[in-house]
Formats: structure tokens, C-alpha cells, sequence
């Protein structure tokens, strides 16, 4: 064990809008109340999903408002809304209206009820941003079907040439036939493509991102950012491509900052090294860590660090370079578009406690799908990944939405009544873990400096601000570890996950599946 060096840090080397939206007043907005607090730990919620309250079975915004106290309360202070506009689909990728809300959710009335209830509490709002598509549905798509109409140059259309074999770059066709022409639908064919060599069309998606910035929007989540020019298969790794969907992207940024200067955009970039996501940094605020996702779920279920310590090195190297600071990380366990993190883990507690403390013990953003604090599992298809949130130890009672029926047959256990009453329940960890992150500023800011070890089953990392610097230790396996610290200053244990952490002589003891921060 590289004990000698533990001291240094032992790094590893490395339908057609209103005109009064259109010309909706633009100009600079203050931060407002949310300001006053710096957003860490954000939580993804499908609010069809996640509480009714008006008895349809369908969640709704008054629903995310009525448990703002519930996610305040489990310390996070940012919200990822999946999409709320109008929509001929349950998942809501494909939007009619971008100025709007989806009736079964509410009224704008009851969105800007919401981002006041929680700018109020500290809580900041984004939003889902899908914008690499439209839905067939959209007047813009029914209008651009006639190529005399304006709008025919806001999607893509094959010429005589084209390849109307060429696979798209998420699989699958690319090309799709309306009547006698075929545009491009990388998704599918309810999901056309707009078309960003088309000024107007830029111009429009400039002017809805501000639209929903001068709601009170914080920020956006922006679904399927790499597709706006990576279209198909042939495209993978393209430099042309990357630097035409860069050069969109900075310019949304730029006319978001306009707005709001300190917008918060993360990106949908699906990539599988460091390295190709380093990019979009400048452009982007963060993107999604999707190879870090996979490796702290392997090390979790494997019981082993594995390649985490060299993983989480070259991030940090990569993104410094990219942006010029460590602490820019948007990490995460899974996703709407994933199986459940307790499904991942077979259904195993201990390794989702310690997916979890790895996760929430990281420098950067990190996000929480709803009811992954609970450990609802859920495997594909997209819908039952998406089920409704369990409020009560019985489902289905007034609140909880009921638009889906299980799969999964969660027990009473997995639920916030249940979780609640319990000081040893998974509900508790989370919220155990986001409060750590208020109290040690380097578990947010801090340069990272990741531990290579002997022994296999320790993850472990240094974390160092200008006002604290944290040696972060996980035992990941069901067996007590003693780790040799050496002569080191980290000399006492700051916070613990359990009991029976000891630090004596240059030794600490782990019991199984614990975590602990040391000073």
C-alpha cells in the first residue's frame, strides 16, 4: 500500500408560438432568492410520476410543489424537471408547444407557483430542454410538410442523392417517409430533427430558452445535446461534427448568459471516456459523467475499486484542462433512460449504500434519480424505470400517482413513510451523505486526488479548498479493512457512516460497507 505517499495525496497519474412570446422583453435577470444558495446535489423527478393532487393518477406541478419540503429536508438544492410541455406521449420528448405546459400537469400559473415555493426555499429549478427534435405533431413539422411553406427548411429533408439506408447515430434508420419525402428522425419517426443550418431555427430556440429563463427557470438539461449535428452512425468521432455542434452550443450559452448569467446548463452527452467529454466544457456548464456512472456501480456490486482511482484521475485531468478548475463534474448513478440502480445491484442494500456514499462523497454536481434514495428498483423498458414514486408504506393512496402499475412489487419498505420512521434506512444514508456536503465545502469544491491502494477493496481519495482538506475512505466489501495510514496529517475522523471507525497509531479500521472522512 502506497502509504509513504499517502501525505502527498498518492495521485494517480493521469403549434405555432404566440407573437407575444416572440417579442418578450429581454434582458438580465438577478439571481433572485435561489441565489443565496449554491446548487450541489440535484434530483431528477418525471412529475407524471411523482404526486397527484388532483386525483387523476397523473402527477402533476402542484404535486412537486406539496414535497418541496420532503426533497429540502433530504438537503438537495436543485431540481431537474423531465419534460413539462405539451406532448402527444407519457415521457413528453416529443413537444407540440415550447411555450407551454402539458395540461395533465398544470397551468403556467402552477409552474410559477412552484419555482417561487422553491426559490423560497433554497431550491433551484431546471429543465428538460428537447431540442434536437420536435414532434410530428408540432405545427412547425405539419407546416415544413409542404415545401413551399417557410418552415420546410427547419428540418431535413433527403434530396435525390441521399442514403435513406444510412443507420442513424443512435441505431436503427435515420431517414423517415412522410407521404412521398423522407426527413430525418434519428429518434424515430414521431421525432423529426430540426434543422440548426437553418438561422430561423436557431433563432427560435435562442428566443424559448430566454422565454423560459424570464419564467425563472435556473438552468436546463439538455436531452440529446451531441445529436444536434451527429446524425448518423458514419459520424462517430467526426472532429466536423463535434466542432459544428460546439459552435451551436456556445452560442446558446451566450444568449442564456444574456439573460441569465449564472444559467446552469448540463449536457446529455453520451460518451464513454473523459477525454471525449472534455469538450463540451465551455459550451456547457457540465455534461453527464455516464463512464463514471458505470464504474461506481461496478466497483459497488465487485466489492473492488478497480479502475475508479485511474477513472477519476483522468477526469479531473480532462476537465481541468478543459475548463481551467477541478469541482465541474455533474456525476450520477442512473437516469430515466436506465435500469434502476438497485436493479443494477441486484437488489443488493449494502452495495447501493456504498454506490451511493462514493457518489455523494465526489467533487462537482452530483444528480439523484427520484426514489433511488428509497432503492425502487426498475429495469427496461423505459416505462418501468419510470414508475411512480412510494410515498406510502400502501400504494396507490391519495397523493401518489397511479397513472402506471408496479413491475417491480416494491414492498412497504420501500417507501418515504417507511424510510422515514427508519434511522437506518437507505432514505437516511442519502440524506446523511447530502448534509455531509454542507458541512465540508471540499466535498463539493475540492481538487480531487485519487488513491491508488494495495488493497483492492478500499476506495479512497483526497479533497482539498481553499478551507478544507478531507482524506475520503470507503470499505467496499462485507469485511472489516485496516488501512496503514502512515505518517500522515489526517489524524482524526471528521464524519463516519458507522459505528466502530477507528483511527489509532497510523491505523484505520473500516467495518464493512463504511465510509469515513478524516481531517
Amino acid at each position: 500500500m502506497c502509504t509513504a505517499l499517502l501525505a502527498t495525496g498518492c495521485a494517480v497519474p493521469s403549434a405555432q408560438v404566440p407573437a407575444e412570446h416572440h417579442d418578450a422583453a429581454v434582458k438580465a435577470l438577478p439571481s433572485g432568492d435561489a441565489s443565496t444558495v449554491r446548487p450541489d446535489v440535484w434530483y431528477e423527478i418525471f412529475v407524471r410520476s411523482w404526486a397527484d393532487t388532483n386525483g387523476d393518477g397523473i402527477g402533476d406541478l402542484n404535486g412537486v410543489t406539496a414535497k418541496l419540503d420532503y426533497l429540502q429536508s433530504l438537503g438537495v438544492s436543485g431540481i431537474w424537471l423531465m419534460p413539462i410541455n405539451p406532448s402527444p406521449s407519457y415521457h413528453g420528448y416529443d413537444i407540440t408547444d415550447y411555450y407551454g405546459i402539458n395540461p395533465q400537469y398544470g397551468t403556467m400559473d402552477d409552474f410559477r407557483h412552484l419555482l417561487d415555493a422553491a426559490h423560497k426555499r433554497g431550491i433551484k429549478v431546471m429543465i428538460d430542454l428537447v431540442i434536437n427534435h420536435t414532434s410530428d405533431q408540432h405545427p412547425w413539422f405539419k407546416a415544413a410538410r409542404d415545401p413551399a411553406s417557410p418552415y420546410h427548411d427547419w428540418y431535413s429533408w433527403a434530396g435525390p442523392h441521399t442514403d435513406l439506408s444510412a443507420a442513424s447515430a443512435v441505431g436503427g434508420q435515420a431517414w423517415r417517409i412522410a407521404g412521398s419525402a423522407h426527413y430525418l428522425g434519428d429518434f424515430t419517426g414521431a421525432m423529426p430533427d430540426l434543422n440548426y443550418d437553418t438561422p430561423a431555427v436557431r433563432q427560435e430556440i435562442l428566443k424559448l430558452g430566454q422565454f423560459w429563463l424570464t419564467q425563472g427557470v435556473d438552468g436546463f438539461r439538455l436531452d440529446a445535446a451531441q445529436h444536434i449535428y451527429y446524425d448518423f452512425k458514419a459520424q462517430d468521432g467526426d472532429p466536423v461534427v463535434l466542432k459544428k455542434n460546439l459552435a451551436w452550443w456556445s452560442q446558446f450559452r451566450r444568449g442564456m448568459q444574456a439573460v441569465r448569467p449564472d444559467v446552469y446548463i448540463v449536457g446529455e452527452v453520451t460518451q464513454d471516456s473523459p477525454d471525449k467529454l472534455a469538450p463540451w466544457f465551455g459550451p456547457l456548464s457540465a455534461v453527464f459523467d455516464f463512464p463514471l456512472a458505470s464504474q461506481l456501480i461496478d466497483s459497488a456490486r465487485n466489492e473492488r475499486a478497480g479502475d475508479l482511482a485511474t477513472l477519476l484521475a483522468r477526469t479531473d485531468a480532462a476537465y481541468r484542462k478543459a475548463s481551467g478548475r477541478s469541482g465541474v463534474d455533474a456525476p450520477f448513478l442512473s437516469n430515466h433512460d436506465q435500469d434502476r440502480v438497485m436493479s443494477q445491484l441486484d437488489g443488493n442494500p449494502q452495495h447501493m449504500r456504498m454506490a451511493a456514499a462514493m457518489l455523494l462523497t465526489l467533487p462537482g454536481q452530483p444528480f439523484v434519480y427520484y426514489g433511488e434514495e428509497l432503492g425502487m428498483r426498475g429495469r427496461k423498458p423505459d416505462p418501468d424505470v419510470r414508475e411512480p414514486m412510494r410515498w406510502d408504506r400502501v400504494p396507490g393512496v391519495a397523493g401518489e400517482a397511479t397513472w402506471k402499475a408496479s413491475t417491480s412489487h416494491d414492498g412497504a419498505a420501500v417507501s418515504v413513510e417507511s424510510q422515514q420512521a427508519d434511522p437506518d434506512s437507505l432514505l437516511r444514508h442519502y440524506t446523511t451523505l447530502i448534509h455531509w456536503r454542507s458541512q465540508v465545502s471540499a466535498l463539493r469544491d475540492g481538487a480531487i486526488h485519487p488513491l491508488a491502494l494495495d488493497n483492492p477493496h478500499i476506495a479512497a481519495w483526497q479533497l482539498d479548498d481553499a478551507s478544507s482538506h478531507v482524506l475520503v475512505v470507503h470499505n467496499l466489501s462485507g469485511q472489516a479493512q485496516d488501512l496503514p495510514l502512515g505518517d500522515t496529517r489526517f489524524r482524526a475522523v471528521l464524519l463516519h457512516s458507522k459505528s466502530g471507525i477507528t483511527l489509532q497509531r497510523g491505523h484505520l479500521q473500516m467495518p464493512a460497507y463504511a465510509t469515513a472522512i478524516l481531517q
